[in-house]
Formats: C-alpha cells, structure tokens, sequence
C-alpha cells in the first residue's frame, strides 16, 4: 500500500495465447532512488491461479524507479501451458521448446503516495504492458 512518501506496485499477467492467467511465474522487484543510483533487490513473488503476484515487497521511501523482471521461459516450457495452448482452438499447437522473449524486464518512474498496477499480456512471441488501475 502507498503511503504519503512511499509508491506500491502490483501486477498480474494474461497469457494472451489461451485466453487465461500465467499462473507461476517468477517475479523479482528492484527499486532505486534516482537514475544514478544502484538497483535494490526488494525480493519476489510468483503469480497465482489468477496470474496476480499479491504479496511483492513494499517500497522503500525516496524509491523513484521500479524494475520488475518476469521469469517467462519456464512458463512456456511448462506442462500445463502447453496443454492449454493445444486446447485453444485458435492457439499455436505443440508449440517451441524455445521461447523467444525468456525474461520480460519493466523498468519505470513511481511517484510518493501513488499505486502503479503494471500488467502483461504475454504470448510466446511478444508482450505489452501498460499503466492499470
């Protein structure tokens, strides 16, 4: 929860290939104080069935920047985003044992007193992200 001198951060991401929640994938928060300074390794989470990571460590005050980094490949090489993509009538069947983007990096500005949800909507060949609600 953001505060008066702190930011908060949350996120989830769609797998947009099935139509559904990522569940279980890795994500690392690090957060600096200004552009000059060292990055801050804050900790992690793992997103739930509903691909929502609710328990990311708070930021500390005079945080400026935030960085999430989403650990994809495993998601893709797993068993059970397979089955789904095969069950998708209008997914790519049997897909790559590679991923194209393995890590999704996210790196931007917070302000004091604000709350930035960053979603992704990840696909085995590309993503965007955006600033929600």
């Amino acid at each position: 929860m953001s505060t008066d001198t702190t930011a908060s951060v949350s996120t989830h991401i769609l797998d947009t290939s099935v139509g559904r929640p990522a569940e279980g994938v890795a994500v690392q928060l690090a957060a600096r104080a200004g552009r000059e300074a060292d990055w801050q390794a804050l900790g992690g989470s793992a997103t739930d069935a509903d691909g929502r990571c609710k328990d990311l460590p708070a930021l500390p005050e005079g945080t400026t920047h935030v960085r999430l980094d989403f650990a994809v490949e495993r998601y893709f090489e797993s068993d059970s985003a397979t089955q789904q993509a095969d069950a998708q009538q209008d997914a790519p069947a049997n897909r790559d044992s590679e991923t194209f983007f393995p890590e999704v990096t996210i790196t931007f500005a917070v302000r004091p007193g604000e709350h930035y949800h960053v979603p992704l909507l990840l696909n085995p060949f590309g993503y965007s992200v955006y600033r929600g609600s």
